[in-house]
């Protein structure tokens, strides 16, 4: 059976900002969760279903690749891949507890306490670019002041990365359970245990040098590799380059927003470039081998024709942006514009007054050149 649309999943738009699609999985997950659906096949599988869309579509990498290429797009990517009943307790430390604490009752690592710490939280910069390092890629150092793992305890928040003992309010499940309710109605409520925050275990030394949080805060610089084609809004993701989690919690990522920088001469349109060119009115009438900037550095001359109308577009194909998956430029649009003195001496106006006598200087403009559309028209076929 082929997969439904995630944005359809989760009944949301494709303009859905964070805050909302997290609000539409939360409700979805309340009303499906197989707590509250025992032995609910059905539930369970939209259950998962949900899971699997809000994992894609809260990732900001696989959701542009999702809204680009569809499912395909999340082939080999880690998304997209489903999930199993035993799978649960995974989903939620991905998610973050965006449920809140305890909502389900809690859940407690299989087996008992859970292994790891809290996640740490991702850094968000956003990175300046030209449009030059735009066309080339580009590598960035990224200074960061961040928390890292404790080169003392190696995280686990205890002195000689030893000094534990069993939690002595869950005994080391992770997890505490209470009756709630009456008669019919009863049930047990398990939720995570809030001395050992489901750990099972307690530190009874804490580590000096990290006061038993598992880590430091530290200054560092962090490689980026911008690859070419880049553009406004699109993220790079660094994995495991973000804060730290606590008493070895995973690490969280470094989450890079490209930011393009004005440029003085071009204007971008997807891949294509726009740079206005300005010709005297002399040379639109008779013509010019007119010569322009490229993004490479270099220039590229091309005749302007003769009476060459204030308006007209010229494509230098290939001469604009790579694009961001490789293999193909964009070009670059060079819109020639006819230079209009403000300011005339007498002897400029004489000449322009005999100019404007003689009859190939008398406007006379065919049914075409009257027309914009024909003139768009014409530019998109070309």
């Amino acid at each position: 059976m082929a997969k439904r649309d995630y944005y359809e999943v989760l009944g949301v738009s494709k303009s859905v900002g964070k805050d909302d699609l997290k609000k539409a999985y939360r409700k979805l997950a309340l009303q499906f969760h197989p707590d509250r659906n025992p032995g609910d096949e059905s539930a369970e599988q939209k259950f998962k279903e949900a899971a699997e869309a809000y994992e894609v579509l809260s990732d900001d990498n696989k959701r542009a690749r999702y809204d680009q290429f569809g499912h395909a797009g999340l082939k080999n990517s880690g998304g997209g891949g489903g999930y199993s009943a035993s799978d649960y307790e995974d989903i939620f430390s991905q998610f973050g507890d965006i449920f809140g604490s305890d909502i389900f009752g809690g859940r407690g690592r299989r087996g008992g306490a859970r292994a790891r710490g809290q996640r740490g939280a991702d850094i968000r910069i956003r990175l300046p670019l030209t449009l030059e390092q735009i066309y080339t890629g580009v590598e960035k150092k990224i200074k960061l002041t961040h928390f890292t793992t404790c080169k003392v305890c190696s995280g686990s928040g205890a002195k000689d990365g030893t000094a534990f003992n069993t939690c002595p309010t869950c005994q080391g499940a992770g997890e505490v359970r209470q009756q709630a309710g009456g008669g019919f109605f009863q049930q047990i409520v398990i939720s995570t245990c809030p001395t050992c925050q489901g750990e099972g275990r307690i530190v009874s030394q804490s580590c000096n040098n990290c006061d038993g949080k598992g880590r430091t805060q530290e200054s560092d610089t962090v490689d980026v590799r911008i690859r070419p084609g880049v553009g406004e809004g699109m993220y790079v993701n660094v994995r495991g380059q973000g804060h730290a989690g606590l008493r070895g919690g995973p690490t969280g990522d470094l989450i890079v927003e490209i930011e393009e920088v004005p440029h003085d001469f071009y204007e971008r349109d997807t891949d294509n470039l726009i740079h206005a060119l300005f010709i005297s009115f002399p040379e639109a009438t008779m013509g010019v081998k007119a010569q322009v900037p490229t993004i490479d550095g270099k220039k590229v001359a091309f005749p302007v024709k003769a009476g060459t109308q204030p308006g007209t577009v010229v494509r230098l194909r290939g001469k604009g942006l790579p694009n961001v998956n490789g293999g193909t430029f964009g070009d670059l649009l060079v819109h020639i514009n006819v230079w209009v003195p403000t300011e005339v001496s007498t002897k400029e106006k004489d000449i322009l007054k005999q100019l404007d006598n003689s009859p190939n200087f008398q406007p006379s403009p065919t049914r075409e050149q009257r027309s914009l559309f024909s003139k768009i028209r014409e530019f998109f076929r070309n």
